[in-house]
């Protein structure tokens, strides 16, 4: 069995649900498992509705309305009947997650949150169900939060594997012996053991594909992205951007880590678990030959690789004392980065400080620097940004730096990161 799947980008509007079900169409042959995420901006969308319910603002109804709209425009471009079966559906949904933002009280708010934004998911495989099954691809809709089995840990919960591959493979051999085409199930979605929805982490549909792939032995995982493969660099940043023809999985894993969007960072292990192939395609152009990661016999790339992140914060911390920074000095600092959510790009130390790159919109620095102040002084520029660069020359190097000033620097064999001032 294979593994598809389908992003946001992919299935953003009623035009892109048709292009979907031509490529099922044209493609599979064979019963096939397909991951999908919410329709276009639909969790960002729902992330609001849950910040207004579970603030309790007055306007919090009328957040839900522009979800609801959305999805309704994408019903009436695929079902022209509006008695069709496809409305009473969304509709259920819609009721079901009205009544739980109305009745979140005070639900821990990551609780909350995964309650309320795997609604877009559901809604995705609901339509995209019900217009395949119109377009005579015998489709299976399966909840993910009935077969991904986690940990309980919201916003990001952990797998448990064996009860997830028994529920997956159960699953898939009745969706085959059925004589259906198509597995449908959501993206980002789990439960815990005790029944509650749990999500993966945001952008965690690929991740999710994974999932299924390692459970089912899958021949290989393909990602329709709307690019023609995995590039060298962002589009947005850079011009004359190279498309990466073969990858190992060591690289993607490297660039995943560093932070290129095109693949999940937890994607890959499960893959490389069990050798399965990821061929990452183009929607958008079916022929085009995408990017294979991790097969065999095939040159890795050596074009230099681009990652670029902005809003970064360079921090440095030096003892009150001028003692050393030892183990001691960087378990306290450690944990107190821990606790404010900080997320670390960068470090590193010597004998009389530590510096750290760090997301500028992510945790909360101010409580960082109070928490550090009664042994540290502490240093920090803002507005930064961290480019990774895999594969490096000095040529490349000294090209992307153009004459800007490097606050930071670290190289590896593979590897160079530059804290630049923009």
């Amino acid at each position: 069995m294979e593994v598809y799947k389908f992003g946001g980008a992919s299935v953003k509007d009623a035009a892109a649900v048709r292009n979907v079900a031509g490529i099922l169409r044209s493609e599979v042959t064979d019963t096939t498992c397909v991951v999908v995420s919410a329709m276009g901006k639909t969790t960002n969308a729902l992330e609001v509705v849950l910040d207004a319910f579970y603030q309790g603002r007055p306007d919090a109804a009328q957040t839900v309305k522009a979800v609801v709209e959305t999805h309704l425009h994408i019903l009436h471009g695929l079902f022209p009947d509006p008695a069709h079966e496809a409305y009473a559906k969304v509709k259920a949904l819609f009721t079901d997650l009205m009544r739980e933002a109305r009745s979140l009280g005070k639900t821990p708010y990551d609780e909350a949150y995964d309650r309320i934004v795997s609604y877009g998911e559901r809604l995705s495989t609901c339509i995209i169900a019900e217009y395949l099954n119109d377009q005579g691809i015998g489709t299976a809709e399966l909840d993910a939060r009935n077969l991904v089995i986690t940990d309980g840990h919201f916003r990001e919960g952990k797998v448990l594997w064996e009860p997830t591959a028994e529920r997956i493979r159960k699953a898939a051999a009745q969706v085959r012996e059925d004589g259906l085409l198509v597995a449908l199930t959501q993206g980002f979605i789990a439960r815990s053991e005790d029944g509650k929805t749990v999500t993966l982490g945001r952008e965690g549909s690929d991740y999710s594909a994974a999932i299924f792939s390692y459970c089912l032995d899958a021949e290989k995982m393909t990602i329709w992205k709307d690019v023609p493969g995995v590039l060298n660099a962002d589009p947005k940043y850079f011009t004359n951007t190279q498309k990466l023809d073969y990858i190992s999985y060591y690289d993607a894993t490297e660039l995943a880590y560093y932070g290129a969007s095109i693949i999940h960072p937890k994607t890959i292990k499960p893959l490389q678990n069990k050798h399965i192939p990821l061929h990452v395609r183009s929607f958008m152009d079916v022929a085009a030959p995408g990017t294979w990661v991790g097969l065999d016999d095939v040159p890795n790339s050596e074009i230099p690789s681009f990652i670029c992140k902005p809003k970064q914060v360079l921090l440095s911390i030096y003892p009150k004392d001028f003692s050393f920074i030892d183990e001691s000095n960087l378990s306290e600092i450690f944990g107190i980065l821990v606790k404010n959510g900080m997320k670390v790009n960068l470090m590193q130390n010597s004998a009389l400080s530590f510096s750290v790159c760090l997301d500028q919109t992510r945790g909360d620095l101010d409580a960082v620097l109070s928490q550090l102040s009664p042994r540290y002084d502490c240093r920090f520029n803002q507005e930064l940004e961290l480019v990774t660069i895999r594969h490096h020359t000095q040529e490349v190097i000294d090209n992307i730096v153009g004459g800007r000033e490097v606050l930071l620097e670290q190289r590896t064999r593979q590897a160079a990161q530059l804290v630049l001032k923009i």
